[in-house]
């Protein structure tokens, strides 16, 4: 696994510098930022024996090798991941279709991206339909819907990131419409269902604590995969 810069702080996109258009400000360069690239073998290990891929962005950075080890321990699988911190959902696909020229994908797939696109919500229902044209029908992803309100910014952008969220998890909700393999996986509903998770379980309105909001994150994208 190639691991770049210390994962438990991950970079996140450049500092916002205006409003944008929706609110958010702009996505900055990001691919300076940290990640976490699993090796060529360890992907064809992971195709070969139909374990779990994870394309996440610095969410997933911090906390997916912690994420790797519970499926290996709950479920015995195995698990590789492309995470790249500040990546928007397109750069996430990308990759996803690379992998998949390249080894082939597992049936299960988890998307942890959609909290980059806060600063273009609209661009996003194209790239799950993207993402599940490239999985194709026999196979499972499993998407982690996004909450972001970023306490670091002025008021009127945490609103406007509030609100660019729940546009990003309607297109993910409609979208699990017309694909029934597409699940999502209700990270901003768990939030919401105790107010007061958005302080235990965030630090600083996106990114997870350790242990506590990496582990509650972690334990409902492992009860989505969980056989029933």
């Amino acid at each position: 696994m190639h691991l770049e810069a210390p994962a438990a702080h991950a970079k996140s996109a450049a500092p916002v510098v205006s409003s944008g258009t929706y609110g958010s400000g702009a996505l900055g360069s990001w691919q300076a930022n940290n990640r976490v690239i699993s090796s060529s073998a360890e992907v064809r290990h992971v195709v070969a024996t139909d374990g779990v891929v994870l394309f996440g962005d610095s969410i997933a950075v911090q906390d997916g090798a912690a994420l790797g080890r519970l499926l290996r321990q709950q479920l015995g699988t195995s698990f590789a991941q492309y995470s790249w911190a500040g990546q928007p959902t397109s750069a996430a696909v990308d990759a996803m279709a690379a992998w998949a020229r390249e080894y082939g994908l597992p049936r299960r797939i988890v998307m942890a991206v959609g909290t980059n696109d806060i600063f273009d919500p609209p661009a996003f229902a194209a790239q799950v339909e993207r993402a599940l044209r490239i999985a194709g029908p026999q196979r499972t992803v499993y998407w982690v819907d996004v909450q972001v309100s970023r306490t670091d910014e002025p008021p009127a952008v945490q609103v406007a990131d509030q609100r660019n969220s729940e546009w990003i998890n309607l297109q993910l909700a409609q979208a699990a419409l017309r694909h029934p393999n597409l699940r999502i996986v209700r990270w901003a509903e768990f939030l919401a269902a105790r107010p007061e998770r958005l302080h235990t379980d965030l630090r600083d309105g996106r990114h997870t604590t350790v242990p506590d909001g990496q582990n509650a994150r972690n334990a409902l994208i492992l009860q989505a995969i969980r056989p029933n």
